[in-house]
């Protein structure tokens, strides 16, 4: 665990970006046992040495990215997911320490909060300068990669005149409900809410799901197809995901850090593994030919080489229901990463030439 952890973050590879070396090597000497707390405790001692030097300096530039290294070590002492006391805290640190980050950011970042259901659902809305109304994409983070993150992508869109919500996905980080079949109710919501916004563009939205959250990208594309000019399965799973065989294999993979099966069945909700597999199928896109429904136009993408959501997925969205785009990585792990394709790269040259040309293709289309 130790040199996997070092490994990851001197490749600055997930879930170590953003982490100093130096804090990680000390973090990882004290670890005395894989305990939850233990893993939480660690970490947050680094991430409270880096909010210190924080605080000594001068420079608002130097603040605001020994806040941001701040945010990704308590991240990792949450990390996969908050289900003890130690975690919590953790995470707890890590959105006070994302928030005095983002404070520091030209691009300003406004906290949301949408009624839903008796509780709320809190996202992070970044805008492009001006009036607007601008196109909206809703990013959804994953299984651990959360809404803060998913956040911070929106500096790559802000440019190209999109703004940006960002989402924890059911069953993760602040989302009111849990992962279930519906649960894109949710995202109904958060558009319903952005077409009462003056500074967002109703007729002009899109949705991003990242990692899991391709799945819900995929739910919402069917759900509000006449809303969305476009959805992306950015490595979500759609049938072969959810069923107990690629469960068994894929919980032992080494693409993924620690504890798996802990934050997949916390989705969920559920804790034993057989509560897991037996929940899973449920979820699966093939049941009632969901997959066959009409959606919005989609881009699917993925690496060829996942070992953590099968390529078969993503082959089953292309070859059933209405005719999508594709980007697959031969050569790519989850999310088509690797063989010199990263997250920036990924957004850069292919994410934002979609978007943009789904959007000219609109603009053509009301001109007509």
């Amino acid at each position: 665990m130790r040199e996997d952890t070092i490994r990851r973050i001197k490749g600055n590879g997930y879930p170590g970006r953003g982490i100093r070396l130096a804090d990680a090597e000390v973090a990882m000497a004290e670890l005395s046992s894989l305990d939850p707390d233990d893993w939480a405790k660690v970490w947050m001692a680094a991430g409270d040495g880096v909010i210190a030097e924080a605080e000594r300096v001068a420079s608002p530039d130097a603040q605001r990215e020994l806040y941001k290294t701040a945010f990704s070590t308590y991240t990792m002492g949450r990390f996969p997911t908050p289900t003890t006391p130690g975690k919590q805290t953790s995470y707890g640190k890590a959105i006070e320490a994302y928030m005095r980050y983002a404070e520091l950011l030209p691009q300003k970042l406004e906290v949301v909060r949408i009624p839903f259901e008796g509780k709320e659902i809190i996202g992070y809305f970044r805008k492009p300068e001006g009036a607007g109304p601008f196109p909206l994409m809703v990013q959804c983070g994953g299984l651990d990669y959360w809404k803060e993150q998913v956040a911070d992508e929106a500096l790559n869109y802000l440019p190209h005149g999109i703004c940006v919500m960002g989402l924890d996905m059911p069953g993760t980080g602040q989302a009111p409900i849990k992962g279930d079949v519906g649960a894109e109710r949710m995202f109904t919501t958060v558009f319903d809410w952005a077409q009462t916004r003056p500074d967002i563009d109703g007729t002009r939205m899109f949705m991003r799901g990242v990692s899991w959250g391709g799945h819900w990208a995929t739910r919402v594309a069917i759900a509000e197809k006449d809303r969305l000019l476009g959805a992306i399965n950015h490595g979500g799973a759609v049938h072969h995901f959810f069923q107990p065989e690629w469960q068994l294999k894929a919980l032992g993979t080494r693409e993924y850090l620690m504890d798996l099966f802990g934050a997949r069945a916390n989705v969920f909700g559920v804790k034993t593994l057989d509560e897991f597999l037996e929940y899973g199928p449920r979820m699966s896109l093939l049941i009632d030919d969901q997959i066959d429904l009409p959606t919005a136009p989609m881009l699917v993408m993925n690496g060829a080489k996942d070992s953590q959501v099968p390529i078969a997925d993503q082959l089953l969205l292309l070859q059933r229901g209405d005719a999508k785009e594709a980007w697959i990585n031969p050569k790519g792990v989850h999310m088509g990463f690797g063989a010199g394709w990263g997250p920036e790269r990924t957004i850069k040259d292919i994410i934002v030439p979609w978007l943009l040309k789904k959007l000219a293709q609109h603009k053509d289309s009301q001109a007509g």
